[in-house]
């Protein structure tokens, strides 16, 4: 889903999830490329997460180190506005793409090292440069701006309102939306720390790249030079080679041989085409834009789990045009790619001609209009979805049951009962000091309990002001949802963070839970649409902010960046940013109306995540008992929860009796949710995509292992970087972002009447 990608969990994007279509990622996987990450020897082999933590990453910590300096927080707040601003424009671009977090933390030690080198330490310029800049400075900054580069999924909301219901809103209910959306998953997150964060069992994978490199770059100085002049060399050649594919030479996001040969086939647009919004496939087609090939950077996940991903892409083609040319659920009346609804003559459904003053459903309203459509192609989206929601339950119990097993021992009668006699009710009381436990801990968590830990008081006053800020919004915004239901979506929150935060934790595994609480959120508020979208604003979004919060603070465990410093990087870097994302939105949204209300979108502006926000909204929130009940048009995107249950017991038989055939290579939830990959965007990247995930994984991987552990990272960052500054410059300059956009003049290269790839323009 895009709203979900968008809500990726990542801490470097080493690990970000495989795919823009919120993968999940392979725990083994993981370790590995924090090995090769790291400065270990290559042969060493590590036997559980306590090995992986203190080998990969250092333990030692030096407590003269001081991240609160003036710098860091200059440096954090620049980097958080350019992070905060450029995560909205990504969130209006046909294709969901990443902030890059290494590419912030590289920039951020470039920056920190040149205010140390020209700043003067004495007088008045000692408060600037109290110090030479160091690694917790580095990761407070890291963590301030990652936490803005983040769209905020009330934004969506927002939009949504805007878009297709004709709200707006008024700023101060809108910013206070905002925060409380945002911060309500860090309260209860935070109260988990216990459990989530401090033993070495809830190892997050996903960060050990980013702290390796850390490591790296503060202990080798002369390694530390050689990377830095590699990530220059790649970040200005990219910076300038994005000017031809995202403005003067479009083509170039998608040259497809084929098109180019017949560019009057409507079926070769489908299948070939792929450089324009929902155009088409993109088979074979070829991407020279960095931006839309590494919307998760493809020189960072392994191989291996690589593998899966690629099985599903086949499958979706194959699937996506067997649905399509055997016209199932009426494929052919409606466009081949879209998450719009639909009437039945395939015009864009009006949702507002169904909806009463209250925006309900009306059911004389709706019997007028008739039940909307899907295009099939979101249909086998969502199907693919749920199959790979419940599949990942069946393949984690199969196969990472001993991992599980240890993640929940503190539920065992013993640990209750010692937890419930240490309880002080008193929490208000907490001053942060934490004595030290008799039995053995996480060598990193012992570290850190030197420094005044954020205590509990902290997270329970950010949740309950955020209640309170919420309950009030809710009846302020037109939201429809009653009190309750904004209770029992953060009761919902709370469960899945408990169940779902822990397995995030241990295999780097980031279950996307949006179908399903809008599943439920559908049945205990049937026929309200805009009480769904704020239902899943409260209980998706902040199982999203709870795990992204843990991860941040499991960056600073492992950087000794204190807990209290990390608590204030964590909230500065979010409000930030979200004011940031409330501007950004509007802005967009008034310069590109037309083109997000649009079913194609062009390759600079799409509204596919405010359209597919909306659509399952209406669909769930106002229609699930018509479209998705038993025998209804629809049922078998709710019955693949039950068919994904099934899916993985095959492959595991497979493995347990016929070893050999490596059947544990096949990850069933990453191959289930790719079946549905290509239902919306920019397809074009996905040749290049795999081929440059072959030459970095294994052709660098295995004949040039010394190279590739030194510098494949690196120049990953470089490249993401250089693109994100030139799209955020382009941005603003050329393409809209705050006005009228200026599109380079009509050529060859730049087919500004059509498709950018000469594919025929297919009628909608």
């Amino acid at each position: 889903m895009a709203s979900e990608a968008r809500k990726s969990d990542d801490g470097s994007d080493e690990k970000a999830p495989s795919s823009p279509r919120d993968e999940k990622k392979d725990f083994k996987g993981d370790i590995e490329t924090a090995h090769e990450a790291s400065s270990t020897s290559e042969f060493a082999v590590l036997e559980d997460e306590r090995d992986i933590a203190t080998h990969v990453i250092t333990v030692a910590d030096d407590p003269s180190l001081n991240p609160w300096t003036i710098r860091a927080f200059i440096i954090g707040l620049g980097l958080s506005a350019f992070g905060g601003v450029l995560a909205e424009i990504y969130y209006f671009k046909p294709q969901t793409v990443l902030v890059s977090t290494m590419f912030l933390a590289i920039i951020a030690f470039i920056l920190g090292k040149t205010m140390e080198n020209i700043i003067p330490t004495t007088g008045i310029f000692a408060y600037l440069n109290p110090h030479p800049f160091n690694k917790k400075e580095n990761a407070f900054i890291v963590i301030m701006a990652g936490a803005a580069a983040n769209s905020a999924l009330a934004t969506e909301v927002l939009a949504v309102q805007r878009l297709y219901y004709e709200i707006t809103p008024n700023p101060a209910s809108s910013i206070f939306l905002l925060f409380a959306s945002q911060l309500a998953g860090y309260g209860i997150g935070g109260l988990f720390r216990s459990v989530l964060l401090y033993p070495s069992k809830m190892l997050y994978p996903s960060v050990l790249p980013l702290v390796a490199m850390f490591d790296s770059l503060y202990k080798d100085v002369e390694g530390a030079r050689k990377k830095l002049r590699l990530f220059w060399i790649a970040f200005i050649a990219i910076f300038f080679w994005e000017i031809l594919p995202e403005w003067m030479f479009p083509l170039l996001t998608g040259f497809s041989v084929f098109c180019l040969a017949n560019p009057r086939s409507a079926d070769f647009t489908r299948i070939f085409g792929g450089s324009n919004g929902n155009e088409g496939l993109g088979l074979l087609s070829i991407c020279f834009d960095w931006q839309y090939i590494s919307g998760i950077n493809p020189m960072t996940i392994p191989l291996k789990a690589q593998f899966s991903n690629f099985i599903g892409y086949i499958l979706c083609m194959v699937v996506f045009v067997a649905v399509y040319y055997n016209n199932i659920w009426n494929a052919k009346d409606f466009p081949f790619l879209s998450q719009e609804l639909f009437y039945a003559n395939g015009t864009v459904y009006n949702q507002l001609l169904i909806l009463n003053d209250n925006f309900e459903v009306d059911p004389t309203l709706l019997a007028e209009q008739g039940l909307p459509f899907y295009a099939t192609t979101w249909v086998v989206n969502l199907l693919s979805a749920n199959l790979g929601m419940a599949a990942t339950f069946t393949h984690l119990l199969l196969w990472n049951r001993d991992d599980l097993r240890g993640a929940w021992s503190w539920m065992s009668p013993s640990a209750l009962k010692q937890t419930w006699a240490n309880f002080n009710w008193r929490f208000w009381q907490d001053d942060g000091m934490r004595e030290t436990p008799k039995d053995d801990i996480d060598p990193h968590y012992r570290e850190m309990l030197k420094y005044p830990d954020a205590p509990n008081s902290w997270y329970f006053g950010t949740l309950f002001v955020s209640i309170i800020a919420s309950l009030v919004i809710i009846y302020k915004a037109d939201s429809t949802l009653p009190w309750w239901g904004l209770f029992i979506s953060l009761i919902l929150a709370t469960i899945s963070i408990v169940f779902f935060g822990s397995l995030y934790a241990i295999t780097g595994l980031q279950f996307i839970i949006q179908p399903f609480v809008q599943m439920i959120g559908g049945f205990i508020h049937p026929g309200k649409p805009v009480a769904n979208l704020f239902f899943v604003l409260f209980s998706y979004n902040s199982v999203t902010q709870a795990q992204l919060l843990l991860k941040d603070l499991k960056i600073a465990q492992y950087t000794k960046l204190p807990p209290r410093a990390a608590f204030t990087a964590q909230v500065s870097g979010t409000l930030f940013g979200a004011v940031l994302n409330y501007v950004l939105m509007n802005s967009i949204i008034d310069n590109q109306r037309a083109i997000l209300l649009s079913v194609e979108g062009t390759n600079i502006w799409s509204g596919q995540q405010p359209q597919q926000y909306n659509s399952q909204a209406v669909a769930w929130g106002g229609l699930s008992h018509q479209l998705f009940a038993v025998n209804q048009r629809y049922q078998w995107v709710a019955w693949a929860y039950v068919v994904g249950l099934v899916v993985p017991v095959p492959f595991w038989i497979i493995h347990r009796y016929w070893p050999k055939l490596r059947t544990d290579y096949l990850y069933t939830p990453i191959i289930c949710y790719y079946i549905g990959w290509l239902c919306v965007g920019i397809n074009s990247s996905l040749f290049t995509y795999f081929s440059i995930a072959y030459l970095s994984q294994w052709w660098l991987r295995t004949r040039y292992p010394r190279w590739f552990t030194k510098y494949n990272y690196i120049l990953a960052a470089a490249l993401d970087g250089g693109t994100q500054v030139m799209v955020f410059i382009l941005s603003f300059a050329v393409q809209g972002a705050s006005g009228n956009s200026h599109l380079f003049p009509q050529w060859w290269g730049a087919n500004q009447a059509g498709n950018y790839d000469r594919c025929a323009v297919i009628p909608s």
